[in-house]
């Protein structure tokens, strides 16, 4: 709207219309996306860089998926094995750590499985599948999801049954859907501070050092499709290395508690 506004004024009054900015397509994490960050960085990003960079939200596979077809000029999520994996198939020049925070699991505040005395990320796991208690996957090939397997397979437990309800969703209707259950569910600590349907749910653990959250940045292979904005893409990755951007990322919080925390090296 304010675009439109601004050309016809321009119009009206015989100046020259504004040059458009130049676009990026980046695909990104629901995660990320429904913590909010997005709408504090992106203005910044097109201020400085002159890159309007539009978002395709979608889950860590899905994202990798698109960056492979060279759907997109870029990518941000948190996968650290697909990302390497990524790399080294070509798809990708490198991968550069940007910021962290940590998953999180969520479950009813009366606790009927006692996670929130377990010691260990495995040992929360064993207690839920040990009682049936209803637990939330977010079954969507994310990276949330991605870990969370990972963490099944860590406790020793093939989750299975009635008490386990794969939604095949992104983040913030994977905790609707878990908020509506009362149900107990694996997510980005950004996420659930960010989220407004908490319902009977509260975070129930956290801490064990296997729940770190690393999200990347990754630029698309222009040898593999010439076509995507490399250029665009590199100046991007500078910017997300840089002071601003830092800034930024260790500013965000909500009532405050700080979502994530700045790690990017420039090369």
């Amino acid at each position: 709207m304010i675009r439109t506004l601004l050309l016809a004024l321009t119009a009206a009054l015989g100046l020259s219309a504004p040059l458009a900015a130049e676009t990026l397509k980046m695909a990104v994490t629901t995660s990320f996306h429904n913590s909010g960050l997005a709408d504090v960085l992106l203005p910044a990003i097109e201020a400085e860089t002159g890159l309007e960079v539009q978002l395709l939200v979608v889950g860590t596979g899905q994202a990798l998926r698109l960056g492979e077809a060279g759907d997109v000029d870029a990518i941000l999520v948190h996968s650290r094995a697909s990302e390497e994996a990524f790399v080294a198939a070509g798809h990708g020049p490198h991968r550069r750590e940007i910021m962290y925070n940590d998953f999180v699991v969520i479950g009813p505040a009366e606790d009927p499985a006692g996670v929130a005395t377990a010691e260990t990320a495995a040992a929360a796991l064993n207690r839920i599948a040990g009682s049936n208690a209803a637990f939330v996957s977010r079954g969507d090939d994310s990276g949330t999801h991605k870990k969370e397997l990972a963490l099944w397979k860590d406790a020793g437990i093939a989750p299975e049954g009635s008490w386990y309800r794969s939604a095949g969703s992104g983040m913030g209707a994977a905790l609707n859907t878990a908020a509506g259950m009362n149900a107990y569910i694996l997510a980005d600590r950004a996420s659930w501070l960010n989220f407004g349907n908490k319902g009977a749910l509260a975070l129930l653990f956290s801490g064990d050092p296997v729940l770190f959250n690393q999200y990347a940045y990754l630029p698309v292979s222009t040898e593999k499709h010439p076509h995507v904005n490399g250029d665009g893409a590199a100046r991007l990755e500078t910017w997300l290395t840089k002071d601003t951007a830092k800034a930024l990322i260790n500013g965000y919080q909500i009532a405050g508690e700080q979502l994530f925390t700045f790690n990017a090296r420039a090369n």
